[in-house]
């Protein structure tokens, strides 16, 4: 049997070393010998960058606590361990008719890790991000004491943990209110689009008529092709299917390549042939794994960005400043030669979240994949974080390795709120990066 990888999904940043089982850091938190910055819980490692490692301290692998505890199969109320995976709750939940009411793009990830970032899904613009629909959750810090948290109940450090990325402690069970539903099936309708300015046209009314949607774009068309793509609509079929499908993937990467095979020929061939398969406007039935959860049919695709891993870019944009920013940043990857394997724009709503540190607002939201070729994609990414910050967006955390202090503090304003509810027990790569680069430099202004 294979060990547990404890490595982050985009494979740019080294792995943590030391690695706890939760009784081991409760006997830590409970005698006070876990020091500053010594654990963080780690879920099923699907975050992009370095939010999930603690190179300096040790990380709580929670998969083990996966049990769902309690279900109500009139009001949809679940409760479970942190470590269950979303894939669980769906194949528990689908026979009486119920289904997440976010789901982000993979189901493989933990309940407490959904949490913990917020995530979000194609639906952002009807029913909110993740942490809309946690109606409580425990959680355990320093000195072993134990929370339960919701909006009335610690309420304060329930929004600092919605999005906290693990910060404020260990979550422990999540109580959240499923979506009642007609079939796991999604009736699916496909328009295709030349231009972006035609994708905004169509934005607003598709989402008012649909449960879900999402656009995929050609990133490396140019000329007046630029900004082409496919605009997916999705609403759950009245009748369909009502139990979820466990087969495993039937396709693999098994080996790691020598090197990327996502290069430019291979992209033009990929995007010719998705835009051809997947082009022809009009409905069909889909299944639910197919429509949320496309790149879960091929295990380990990650991989094939090669040794060097990916980074992946996501960015929130203001309305109205969408419409000029989101060219702007498709320009910048044409332009640098780098092509993205995986480029997807969603409109986000109004609804707001809970959570203190929600990436998750309203505007438009694009996400771009790039093979980790050093300095020229970091480069690239740089540009990416300018071009955002300057339109009055922010850069996702959970999908980041190498953003600066100063993008993250622009995206991130109350950063500083959560400093002050973070468990000192608990640290990150990233928040140390990030938060503890902005908090050294006030200290240094402060003491001149």
């Amino acid at each position: 049997m294979n060990s547990p990888s404890y490595q982050s999904f985009g494979r740019t940043v080294p792995a943590t070393r030391e690695v706890h089982e939760l009784a081991a850091a409760t006997r830590m938190l409970m005698s006070g010998s876990a020091g500053p910055g010594a654990l963080l819980a780690y879920g099923n490692g699907r975050s992009y960058g370095d939010s999930c490692q603690n190179r300096a301290g040790a990380i709580v692998d929670m998969r083990p606590r996966n049990k769902i505890l309690s279900f109500n199969a009139e009001t949809g109320l679940l409760e479970a361990e942190a470590g269950a995976l979303l894939a669980d709750i769906i194949a528990f939940a689908a026979p009486h008719g119920f289904f997440p009411a976010v789901v982000p793009g993979t189901q493989f990830v933990t309940l407490g890790g959904a949490v913990a970032n917020d995530v979000h899904g194609k639906n952002h613009h009807r029913r909110g991000s993740f942490g809309c629909h946690v109606e409580r959750l425990t959680l355990l810090r320093s000195a072993g004491r134990t929370h339960v948290c919701s909006p009335s109940e610690n309420a304060s450090l329930f929004r600092a943990t919605v999005g906290g990325m693990g910060l404020t402690g260990i979550i422990l069970t999540v109580t959240m209110r499923l979506m009642r539903v007609a079939s796991l099936d999604i009736t699916e309708t496909v328009r295709p689009f030349a231009n972006l300015q035609e994708y905004f046209d169509l934005a607003e009314a598709t989402d008012r008529d649909n449960e879900y949607a999402v656009a995929w774009i050609d990133q490396l068309a140019g000329g007046k092709n630029a900004g082409r793509g496919l605009l997916l609509a999705g609403n759950h079929a009245q009748f369909g299917a009502r139990t979820a499908d466990r087969a495993p993937a039937k396709l693999s990467v098994p080996f790691q390549p020598p090197v990327t095979v996502l290069n430019r020929p291979f992209l033009r061939l990929f995007n010719s042939a998705y835009r051809w398969r997947r082009g022809r406007a009009g409905e069909s039935l889909s299944s639910y794994r197919t429509f949320f959860f496309p790149l879960d049919g091929v295990r380990d695709w990650n991989r094939l960005y090669g040794p060097n891993g990916l980074y992946q870019h996501q960015s929130v944009l203001p309305e109205e400043a969408a419409h000029k920013a989101v060219p702007e940043l498709l320009e910048a990857a044409r332009r640098s030669g780098q092509g993205s394997f995986l480029t997807v724009l969603k409109r986000f709503g109004g609804q707001r979240s809970p959570g203190l540190m929600s990436f998750a607002r309203k505007g438009y939201t694009l996400t771009l994949d790039f093979p980790n070729r050093g300095a020229a994609t970091l480069a690239l990414l740089a540009e990416l974080d300018r071009i955002t910050i300057g339109a009055g967006g922010a850069v996702n955390p959970y999908k980041d390795a190498r953003m600066s202090e100063v993008t993250f503090a622009a995206s991130f304003p109350d950063w500083a709120q959560l400093e002050s509810m973070r468990d000192p027990a608990f640290m990150s790569d990233f928040w140390m990066r990030t938060a503890g680069r902005l908090k050294s430099g006030r200290m240094a202004q402060a003491a001149e």
